[in-house]
């Protein structure tokens, strides 16, 4: 076997691959997901039902890696590794699909600008993070590119309307994949709104919402994303070296809401794919950001704090793994309309990509953003259970004293990598260099965090009975620690209510 520094860099001389397929994706967002999810779809598309599409990928900020990207010429291995069909198991595919990176910010403006003009253009996806979808009122039309991806697309649009002079056939389907509630509604009226602010016109305006299509989508695979751990065996194992690596779960799902032509134009299902075409995605987005991304989300502070680094590690723990059972079961999926077996075989599927024996999903990569996080994932399932049950979900209020825990930027004398807005991350550092370790200081941190309504959209405090028993928690695990504290409110390590 050779040694990794004697392999042959993967790139279009090295390895034997089709003709770079005509673009028709533009993709803004070059990172793990998007590669190891999308564009490994498209990938089979391509292979197993003949799309014959290729995929420009769009860097959506300044700092990126279109340029590592286009070292290889576009290619890159997808590692899956997971359970399938029931089994465990491990495979790779180079992808294909995409031709070429861009960076707007630089030289690569031009080149940019001339992708609005290609006739055989018809889709656009994206993953510019959750913050992605925003609006920038700075955004100017001339601006060369404009900061915000919202602005970016309707420039880019604008100048696809003027070249072939508001040709109806010439619009897009837009799919965002941004992990927010119904992204392409949101997407479509920030576009909209700026339209508006440049003074585009109606024709634009017109053209904008008859021509084009704007998707909700829901996206869900776990993506550790670049294996840095152990990169030098797996491309010893590959026979060539690859800085792109992206490993994922097997288990993949892409629902989208949109017209069912869709189905002829996306053609998933000849490449066996799990992409649903529906008319409301409603109840998918529900149960998938509420249990899986919820647990996730819940976990991490409490797993952490415990001395534990991975998902698999926390759901095969005899304390942690009760407690995320217990959480998903009894506290999120109590508030759940959709039907109970359903949800309690989507859970299954659930754990049992949590304990996925392949992969290492750090809890730290998770924990990026978490007040957001909790707010968007948690929160709605604490609300509506305590609407429901007229009663705090202990599970899910004792993640939330771990949150705070968790922001003291502390375990067990090591500091935590805390990553946040810097506003969160300052206002949790003045709060916790006040705190003298009584009870009555854990109280005055708790009021002041919960009652922060610019983070959770309305003032906690006024949840009866959760200031008082956060406060508690924060308390005790600050006095006796995570493991005493958990492990003593029962002795399965499950808070009672």
């Amino acid at each position: 076997m050779k040694q990794v520094d004697d392999l042959d860099q993967l790139n279009r001389k090295s390895f034997i691959v089709a003709e770079p397929y005509p673009e028709r994706v533009l993709q803004f967002g070059e990172g793990n997901f998007l590669r190891a999810f999308v564009d490994w779809q498209f990938d089979k598309m391509n292979k197993l039902a003949e799309w014959n599409t290729g995929v420009v990928i769009v860097q959506p900020q300044p700092g990126g890696m279109v340029e590592k990207l286009n070292e290889q010429d576009g290619l890159y291995t997808v590692i899956l590794e997971g359970i399938k069909d029931g089994q465990a198991m491990k495979e790779h595919t180079v992808v294909e699909c995409v031709t070429r990176g861009l960076n707007p910010y630089g030289s690569d403006y031009v080149e940019y600008e001339a992708l609005s003009q290609k006739p055989e253009l018809r889709f656009v996806v994206s993953n510019t993070t959750e913050a992605g979808i925003t609006y920038m009122p700075e955004d100017r039309l001339e601006d060369r590119p404009q900061k915000s991806f919202p602005g970016k697309l309707a420039a880019f649009l604008y100048k696809r309307f003027q070249f072939f002079g508001g040709d109806q056939n010439k619009g897009l389907v837009i799919i965002p994949c941004e992990l927010i509630d119904r992204n392409g509604d949101a997407l479509k009226e920030i576009v909209l709104r700026y339209a508006d602010q440049w003074g585009l016109g109606a024709e634009f305006t017109a053209w904008l919402e008859e021509a084009n299509t704007f998707c909700n989508s829901l996206v869900d695979r776990i993506v550790p994303g670049y294996p840095r751990d152990r990169i030098h065996e797996i491309q010893a194992e590959l026979g060539y070296k690859d800085d792109l690596v992206v490993v994922g779960e097997q288990y993949h799902l892409w629902v989208i809401e949109g017209p069912q032509w869709l189905k002829e134009e996306l053609p998933a299902h000849l490449a066996g794919l799990n992409v649903l075409i529906v008319d409301d995605m409603s109840p998918y987005r529900t149960r998938k950001v509420r249990i899986l991304n919820g647990a996730h989300m819940a976990l991490t502070p409490v797993a952490y704090l415990y001395g534990l680094d991975t998902v698999g590690q926390a759901v095969e723990h005899d304390v942690m793994g009760v407690f995320i059972q217990a959480l998903i079961r009894e506290e999120i999926i109590s508030t759940l309309d959709s039907p109970e077996a359903e949800l309690d075989l989507y859970a299954d599927d659930v754990i049992e990509r949590f304990r996925n024996p392949y992969v290492n999903h750090y809890v730290m990569s998770i924990a990026l953003n978490s007040v957001s996080k909790f707010k968007t994932r948690n929160l709605p399932s604490l609300l509506q259970y305590v609407k429901q049950h007229k009663a705090l979900p202990a599970k899910m209020v004792f993640s939330l004293a771990s949150l705070l825990v968790f922001y003291r930027g502390d375990r067990n004398g090591e500091p935590i990598a805390l990553a946040d807005e810097a506003e969160v991350l300052g206002a949790f550092g003045e709060l916790w260099s006040r705190y003298d370790g009584s009870l009555a200081e854990a109280q005055q941190l708790t009021e002041q965090v919960l009652g922060k309504q610019a983070w959770w959209g309305q003032d906690l405090n006024q949840v009866e009975g959760l200031t008082e028993q956060t406060a508690q928690h924060v308390y005790e695990m600050t006095s006796r620690g995570i493991k005493e504290t958990l492990e003593s409110l029962t002795g399965n390590g499950v808070p009672r209510a």
